[in-house]
This record gives structure tokens, sequence and C-alpha cells, in this order.
């Protein structure tokens, strides 16, 4: 009877959880994750008093541009936390960030900024408010993926864009390779982007002439006498696009690496540009500048850092000299003060099987890019809003997903967040504007591509996917930590927060219904690379089936609609770090 009597309990909290976000849909207010409703119940009168007062400061800013605020994010990739910001840490590593380590030190210094275990994931996460499980952008998109964002999405830019903004990404986009994934149609105005990530760079003619690539360049090698299939090896794809909303899409010069280069530069000339434009027609804009930064050395012989490392190079001799000029033209432009500038990592550094002389490495936490470590989601990451955000360091747990919400809420955009689904991300002004101890969020659910590897509440965490296979088996692994003591997640603890068991297991109880009642989308599969005006016609032979599909027994079309079955990549896989 006592355990009857648990059972109920347990399960009446979890869907009474539910039930109230089911109500808050048919109100039209926005669908968040059940452990929000748990913090509002508790918060809810004094969030809403914060908010009357958050929005008549909103509302003077305003009125004295005459425009909503602008906001510039920059978004790279794997770097650890503390390898900007703390130049002490700096100091250690090699390189310097003089304009990154300035805005940290003139604004907000977050701490506790979480993140996806990999690129594509967090960049499907901000774009969309989302965890990436929610919509199938959990997989690390490479050479022809035939995969990407589907159109149902409703990402930041389509909800300013109905603001009344002016839209733009420039950049890194590793969003997929279909047509409906690319950023100008998925509302940007305007779109300057690679579909894959840096490996670009290693599928150069270079690169395989240095075996950065081995196999991808046929023509470069030695004919195959043994060799019967030529399609297995893809024979062409496009670097970089550009595009407008409702316009052409065109590649951008060619598949070398003097255009993976350049690739930087124009895209800081293009934010810089746009940025300028739209200052100038006093229309409030959004710009998403995603650097690639990585260059190999048959790229860019030159180096630059003490270390002398691709990571340290690019944050050092590319990212940084942005934001300087970046800062520049704002100040020049005299709307420093009613520009946003949000600056971060997209996860932690690569430190399973990195390229040599990549300058990868872990600091305070255990793990790196694909793990559920603190290491591989706990990032470095800074906001800077003259007069208007305080320097300071946060201490508050924010994921990113709460930049979506936020940046709705700050654009004049709130409305326009569909209600027909879970937004993951909550809405973070009050961290911004009133400072530390002002998050409204406590806790993270870390996804191990689509398993969950872990959940933070607080300074506690608890692995789902632990290494104590035989406390798992019997249900009371050595699987919690405590974070201050313990960052690098080393002493994994039974007896000290037992108590824990049965809190946790009811948040994963309440995430797993909500996803009952909101299911997971599968992955969105298609032809890679149509729409592209001027594609080769080797690209566009990437639409076409390489038999008559007259001849088959079988329908050959079924393998895209059953692509998503295939198991995850394990070479991809999170891990426990080493």
């Amino acid at each position: 009877m006592n355990t009857l009597k648990r059972l109920f309990i347990l399960m009446g909290a979890a869907i009474f959880t539910v039930g109230l976000a089911g109500n808050s849909m048919a109100k039209g207010r926005i669908v968040h994750d059940a452990e929000y409703y748990i913090l509002e119940a508790q918060h809810g009168q004094q969030w809403a008093t914060e908010d009357n007062s958050l929005d008549d400061r909103l509302a003077a800013l305003e009125k004295k541009f005459g425009a909503p605020p602008n906001i510039v994010y920059v978004l790279w990739d794997d770097v650890a936390f503390g390898d900007i910001g703390i130049p002490a840490v700096q100091k250690v590593r090699g390189f310097e960030t003089p304009h990154l380590n300035q805005l940290a030190e003139e604004g907000m210094l977050f701490t506790r900024m979480y993140t996806e275990v990999g690129c594509t994931p967090s960049r499907a996460a901000v774009m969309t408010g989302r965890y990436p499980i929610r919509n199938g952008m959990y997989n690390i998109g490479m050479l022809r993926e035939s995969h990407g964002l589907r159109d149902s999405e409703v990402t930041i830019a389509e909800v300013l864009s109905q603001s009344g903004y002016a839209t733009a990404h420039h950049g890194k986009w590793h969003l997929g390779d279909i047509e409906e994934s690319y950023p100008h149609n998925q509302g940007f105005d305007e779109a300057f982007f690679t579909a894959y990530n840096q490996v670009l760079s290693f599928w150069t003619k270079k690169g395989e002439m240095g075996n950065a690539s081995i196999g991808l360049h046929e023509d470069l090698l030695p004919p195959d006498p043994y060799k019967l299939d030529d399609t297995f090896v893809t024979k062409d794809w496009v670097l970089a696009i550009e595009g407008v909303k409702g316009g052409e899409t065109l590649q951008w010069a060619d598949n070398s690496a003097a255009t993976y280069g350049k690739f930087d530069a124009e895209a800081q000339h293009r934010t810089l540009e746009f940025i300028e434009r739209n200052a100038k027609a006093g229309k409030p804009f959004f710009v998403q500048h995603n650097p690639m930064m990585l260059m190999p050395a048959f790229v860019k012989p030159q180096k630059v850092s003490v270390s002398r490392s691709m990571l340290q190079d690019g944050l050092q001799g590319i990212v940084d000299p942005f934001i300087g000029q970046l800062v520049a033209k704002l100040k020049e432009l005299g709307i420093e003060e009613n520009t946003l500038i949000v600056a971060m990592a997209d996860n932690g550094p690569m430190v399973h099987n990195p390229a040599p002389g990549a300058g990868w490495a872990e600091t305070i936490f255990r793990g790196g890019k694909g793990d559920f470590l603190e290491g591989g989601v706990r990032v470095t990451a800074q906001a800077w809003w003259p007069g208007m955000i305080e320097p300071q360091i946060a201490g508050d747990i924010l994921h990113i997903t709460d930049l979506f919400t936020t940046v709705a809420r700050l654009g004049g955009g709130t409305r326009y967040i569909p209600t027909d689904r879970i937004i993951d991300g909550v809405d973070q002004t009050a961290l911004l504007l009133n400072g530390d101890t002002h998050s409204r969020r406590d806790s993270v659910f870390i996804y191990a591509g689509p398993q969950l590897g872990a959940t933070v509440k607080g300074n506690y965490k608890r692995h789902w996917m632990s290494s104590d296979s035989v406390g798992d088996a019997s249900g009371i692994a050595a699987a919690f930590f405590f974070l201050p003591s313990d960052p690098r997640e080393k002493s994994p603890m039974m007896l000290n927060l037992i108590h824990l068991k049965q809190p946790f297991s009811r948040m994963k109880l309440r995430h797993e219904l909500m996803k009952k009642k909101y299911p997971d989308m599968p992955e969105k599969h298609g032809i890679p690379f149509t729409g592209i005006a001027n594609a080769s016609a080797e690209v566009k032979a990437l639409a076409r089936p390489p038999v008559d599909p007259k001849s088959l027994p079988f329908n050959i079309y079924e393998y895209i609609e059953h692509l998503d079955e295939l198991p995850f990549d394990p070479d991809l896989a999170p891990s426990f770090g080493d």
C-alpha cells in the first residue's frame, strides 16, 4: 500500500504539472517544460512585479532611441570555460583577446551558461528555443548529410522579422544542407553561410594533398583498379552560399582552400555593412555572426599567438580583432547604448580526437565537445550592453535556448513565439537587466545525442548514463555530483546524495510526460544543395538517383524517408571523457 501511495503521489505531481502546461497553451501562453511551472508557482508574483519594471525600462530606452534594441550574436566553436574573459588563463594558454576580455569586464560574464554537446544541436537550440531532441537536430551534420532544420520550426529570425527587425546571418550555419534549412529560408533577410563546419577546409584539394582528408579528391590519386562503385565518394558540394529571403540562392566562389581562407573576412565585411546600413535607415536589426575561425596551416601558415595553434590563432587573430571593429562601429554610429552583444562558444573544447596542433584543452571542467560533462556544455559566454547591463560576474544557470525567448522579449516579439509546442528557453531579461541572482531557471536537461545523459539542478547533477553499471542495474548508482566541490565530476556519490534520487527521478518523469504530450519530431531529410542557381553539374546530379528507379525491385525513395532510423553515430556520441 505504501508503494502504491508513493507512486500515486509521484505520478500525480507530474501529471498536475503537465496539466498546468496544457492550461497555459489554452490561454495562448508560451508552453515551457514542466520545471518552469514548478518555479513559476513559487516565484510568479515576484516575476510579474519585476516584468512591469523591466517593461518600463525598455520602453524608456525605445523612446530615447526611437527603436527597440539592436542585437548582435557572435557564436564561435569549441572553447572551454575560462579561455575568454579570464586573462590569467589566457596567459597560461599562450594567447590573448583584449577586446573580448573588455566586453566581459564591462558587461556580464556568465559562469553557468549551458549549451548542447555539439555545434549543430547548439545552433538549433538558439535558433528555435528548443532542445534539439524535439526537432531532430541532435546529429552533427557532415558532408552530404541530406538533413537539416525543418521549415515548420520557428526561428528567432522569423520572430524578429514579424516585429519589424532587419535580420542577417553571416558565417557558419551548420543547420543543414537541404534547401528548407538555408538561413534565408528560415527567416533571415540575407545570409552568407556554410552548411557544414570547419572540416570544409580539410575537404579542399590542399587538404587532400596533406592527407588532412584521404580519398575525397580522386583526381589527385592513382587509379584504383579494384574500384567498382563510382557513386560512393561524393563528387562535389558547396562550401559557401549566399542568398536573400524570397530571392536567388548562389554558390559563393569555389570549394578551394583560398575560398575557405577568405570566408571569415567576407562575413565580417557583410556584418559591419549590414549594421551601418540599417543603423542609418533607423531600422532595428538582429545579426548573427558565426566565424569559422579555425585555419589549418595549409590555409593560413602565419602564426599569431604564442601557442601557435589553430584555436588560439583563430581567437586572437580573427575573432578578437572583429569584436574590436564591431564595438568601434557601434560607437561610430552612436548606437552602442541601444545594442546588445552576446558573445559565446557553442560547446566545450574538442578534446577527443582533435586535429594535431589544434590547441584544445580542458580548463576547470572535465570533458569537452560531445560530452554531457560540464566541460562539454558549460562554456565561456558574456553579454555587453552599456547603460543597461552592469559590469558583473553572474553565477546563475542559463541555457542557450534562453537567448531565443529573451531576444524575442527585447525585440517585442514574444507574441510571435509559437504556443503549439514546447519552448525550452525561458525569458532571462531580468537576469540581464537586474543582474546576478535573477535567473528564472535552475535546471538543465543535457542530451547525449538522442539519449538523456544528465540533469543539472542547482549545484547538483545526476548522470543518467552512469559509469557505475552495477549501481545502474540495482537502481542506486553512484551517479550524483555536488558541482562546487567536484567541478570535474571525478567523484560520483551515492549515499551522500541518495536523498536526491527521487527528486531527480520526478524531474525526469515530468520531462518525459511533457514529451508524451508534445512528442519529439524525427530528423528531416532531403536532397542536399537544391535551389542553388549556379550549382555545378555534379551538385545537381545529387538530386538524381544513381540508377533508373523503375529497374529496381524496391522503392528507392523510401531510403530518404528512413534515414532517421540509422543508429546514432557512436564516434560522435557523447561520452564520460577520459
